[in-house]
């Protein structure tokens, strides 16, 4: 009877190890230890923007993006959503071929670098165009973000930089047209279980009009890192 119960004792430690192992080599805790690393550095902007020159080629040097919304403004976005970001891209937390590959590359191998290049994206003032949408679906949707979304992101799509809360003002409406249908069929992972309950009801042209609104919210200038 000892036998038995010294190998179910030591199955059940050798079971405990691999669950320990298993974690320790999660991309999530990975991910986690990243961002904590990279939100106690000290940033450097100016070296940031040696950096930034890589990102530049695609968001614009003003961080503008594209109006078509095929890539988003990021210029003045909150210091720790940015870092959020650039972390989900290098653990699969998001997807997007391109942002995997930048965030990837060599001058973004540190949790300095990344401090040192969202301290810079986060003082940038887009000044670039933004469409806005047709305007047919306005009225019900700044109905449902006020019902839905303004609490955590404010009244004109502000965030909150304490909270991380992206700030989505002034954004391009078809990029975030495509968020939110990314966080309703559940393919923002980080985001599915706080935004899939309060959005997968919606309509399509419920979410159009969010879009629509907050594209055109003025964007307030970027906080800058600590």
């Amino acid at each position: 009877m000892r036998n038995v119960r010294n190998i179910v004792h030591m199955g059940s430690m050798l079971m405990s190890l691999m669950m320990i192992s298993q974690a320790l080599a999660s991309p999530s805790l990975d991910a986690s230890v990243e961002y904590r690393a990279a939100l106690a550095a000290v940033p450097d902007a100016r070296r940031g923007d040696q950096i930034f020159a890589t990102c530049a080629a695609c968001h614009g040097v003003d961080g503008s993006g594209l109006p078509d919304g095929s890539v988003p403004v990021i210029g003045s976005q909150h210091y720790p959503v940015l870092l959020r970001q650039l972390v989900d891209y290098r653990y699969a937390e998001r997807w997007d071929i391109r942002m995997e590959h930048v965030s990837r590359l060599r001058v973004l191998q540190t949790p300095q670098d990344l401090a040192d290049v969202a301290a810079l994206i986060a003082s940038l003032q887009p000044m670039g165009p933004t469409v806005h949408g047709s305007g047919e679906s306005l009225t019900s949707g700044v109905k449902v973000y006020f019902e839905r979304c303004q609490t955590c992101h404010g009244a004109t799509g502000q965030g909150d930089a304490y909270r991380g809360i992206a700030r989505l003002a002034g954004q391009h409406p078809e990029y975030l047209l495509r968020q939110f249908i990314d966080v309703v069929e559940a393919r923002r992972p980080r985001l599915a279980k706080t935004h899939t309950p309060l959005m997968r009801e919606l309509q399509r042209a419920e979410l159009e009009g969010m879009a629509d609104y907050l594209s055109r919210t003025r964007r307030s200038r970027g906080d800058i890192a600590p």
